[in-house]
C-alpha cells in the first residue's frame, strides 16, 4: 500500500524504505523495479550506499544512482550494459535520462520520495517529480518519506498516492531531539569569528559541522579556520560534484573534525561522530533548524547545537523553533559541562 511517514531526524527512515524495497523486489534482467528520488547529491549517494549494505546477501539485486554533474553518457552506457533493478537519483538527472528513452521506468513497482517535503516545496523540483511520476505505471507503491511533514504539504504529497497509509512518529511538539542540548549566543555579525574561535578551542568534539547561509561564505569561513590551524573542510554547491564527493566521504571516514557547510548537507546526512552543530548563521525557518540541528544527536546519542543571534530576524527564528518544537532554548552559560554532550 501506499505510505507517508514523517519520524525525527536519525530515527531509521531510510531503513525502512530500503527494507522494505528489497524485501518486495523480484529481479527481472533489464527491468528497473524501484525508483528512489531525493533532493540532493549526497543524500542520493548515501541512500545509494545503504541499499548496497542491505542487499549484501542478495547477489542478483543491482542498485545504480543517477545525478547531475556527472558526463550523462557514462549514465547511459550504465542502463545500456548493466541496468539496475533500483535506480536512486536526484530530479533532474532522472528525467534527463527518462525522456531520452535510456530510461524506462514502464516497470516500476515502488516510487519513493525522501525528503519529500523539501522536493514537493520547490515547484521546479515538483514539476520534475510529476513528470517522472507519469512515466510510471499507475498500479504502483508510492513511499514518501520526512522528518517534517507541514499540514500544508501534506495534501501534496496525497495527490500521488491512493488512500495512504500515514504514519506521523510524534506530533510536531515531540519533534526535539533528546539528548540534544541547545544553546544560542546572542552577538554582532563582527563578533562571530572570535567567539567561533573560542568556541572550537574549548569545546570538547568528535566532529562539527558548522552552518553559514551562502556559499561564498562557506569558502570564506573555511579558509579562516584553516589559517588558524583549525582541521577544517568545507563543502558547498560551488564545487565540482567529484570534489564534493571526495570531501563528503573524507569528513564520513574522520579525516577531517570540522565541516563547514551550506544547506546541502543540512537534511539527511548521517555521519555518526557528529556531536555539535554550529549555526555561524541563523537558518532560514523552524524546519531548517531541526533538520540541521538533527545531524548530531543521531539516533538518540547526545549532542550539543549552538545558534548565533546576530539579528532582530535571527530571534523571530529562535522563537518560532521554541513555539512550534515546543523547546527552550536558553542562552550558552559560560561553562557548559561536557558530560552533557559527550557519550561517556
Amino acid at each position: 500500500m501506499d505510505v507517508i511517514c514523517q519520524a525525527k531526524s536519525g530515527m531509521g527512515k531510510t531503513a525502512v524504505f530500503v527494507l522494505s524495497t528489497l524485501q518486495q523486489i523480484e529481479p527481472v534482467s533489464g527491468q528497473v523495479a524501484a525508483l528512489v528520488l531525493c533532493h540532493t547529491r549526497e543524500l542520493a549517494y548515501q541512500i545509494c550506499n545503504e541499499f548496497e549494505r542491505f542487499s549484501t546477501y542478495l547477489p542478483d539485486v543491482k542498485v545504480a544512482v543517477f545525478y547531475g554533474g556527472v558526463n550523462i553518457k557514462i549514465h547511459k552506457d550504465l542502463l545500456k550494459n548493466e541496468c539496475p533493478h533500483i535506480v536512486v537519483g536526484t530530479p533532474g538527472r532522472i528525467l534527463s535520462l527518462a525522456r531520452d528513452k535510456d530510461l524506462s521506468l514502464k516497470n516500476v513497482r515502488h516510487f519513493i520520495l525522501d525528503e519529500c517535503d523539501k522536493m514537493l516545496d520547490s515547484l521546479d523540483m515538483r514539476r520534475d517529480v510529476q513528470e517522472i511520476f507519469k512515466m510510471t505505471p499507475h498500479d504502483k507503491q508510492v513511499m514518501m518519506f520526512s522528518a517534517t511533514l507541514s499540514k500544508e504539504i501534506r495534501p501534496v504529497c496525497k495527490k500521488f498516492m491512493q488512500d495512504p497509509m500515514e504514519i506521523y512518529v510524534d506530533d510536531e511538539a515531540k519533534l526535539t531531539l533528546h539528548g540534544l542540548v541547545q544553546h544560542y549566543i546572542k552577538l554582532t555579525e563582527l563578533e562571530k569569528n572570535r567567539k567561533l574561535n573560542d568556541l572550537l578551542d574549548a569545546l570538547d568534539f568528535n566532529q562539527v559541522v558548522i552552518f553559514v547561509k551562502s556559499v561564498s561564505r562557506a569558502a570564506e569561513l573555511n579558509k579562516l579556520l584553516v589559517e588558524c590551524n583549525f582541521p577544517s573542510i568545507c563543502i558547498h554547491s560551488g564545487m565540482s560534484q567529484e570534489e564534493r564527493l571526495t570531501r563528503y566521504k573524507g569528513f564520513k571516514e574522520g579525516l577531517k573534525r570540522i565541516l563547514v557547510a551550506t544547506d546541502l548537507v543540512g537534511r539527511g546526512i548521517d555521519i555518526e561522530r557528529v556531536n555539535i552543530v554550529i549555526n555561524y548563521d541563523m537558518p532560514d525557518s523552524a524546519d531548517t533548524y531541526l533538520h540541521r540541528v538533527g545531524r548530531a544527536g543521531r539516533f538518540g546519542t547526545k549532542g550539543l547545537a549552538i545558534t548565533f543571534v546576530s539579528s532582530a530576524s535571527d530571534s523571530d527564528v529562535l522563537n518560532q523553533v521554541q513555539e512550534r518544537f515546543e523547546v527552550d532554548i536558553k542562552e550558552l552559560p559560560e561553562q557548559i559541562d561536557t558530560a552533557t554532550y559527550m557519550p561517556s
